[in-house]
């Protein structure tokens, strides 16, 4: 299984064997992302950011378990909502293309929120 649609799937199947359906509805799957994006949020929470790109061992584990757990609350989100996640994602890569050009970032070193200022 390596595709998004086949993870999607899976867990679509997961929540109807359960018959959780009821309970599967885009603000319950938003709180739940929300809540798992908290977790993931403390396993970084007080690290230096040399130390947030070297974790490694049972954190390590921690951070990919909880990041699959967003991973899938989103693939749900997008699911339940009849979004394309894959589609939205390029099409958002598009919008954020023409409204950050290369050219005023490529030699400068300027955060998104400071070219939205310097307009």
């Amino acid at each position: 299984m390596d595709s998004l649609k086949e993870l999607n799937e899976r867990h679509r199947q997961f929540v109807i064997d359960r018959n959780w359906q009821k309970h599967q509805t885009p603000k319950n799957l938003v709180m739940a992302l929300t809540a798992e994006v908290g977790e993931l949020n403390e396993l970084f929470m007080w690290l230096t950011p040399e130390e947030s790109r070297q974790v490694a061992g049972d954190r390590k584990q921690a951070v990919a378990e909880e990041l699959a757990d967003v991973l899938i609350y989103l693939t749900r989100i997008a699911d339940e909502m009849g979004i394309d996640l894959v589609a939205a994602a390029h099409e958002k890569c598009e919008v954020n293309e023409r409204k950050y050009p290369v050219e005023a970032f490529r030699e400068r070193d300027m955060r998104p929120h400071e070219y939205k200022e310097s307009k």
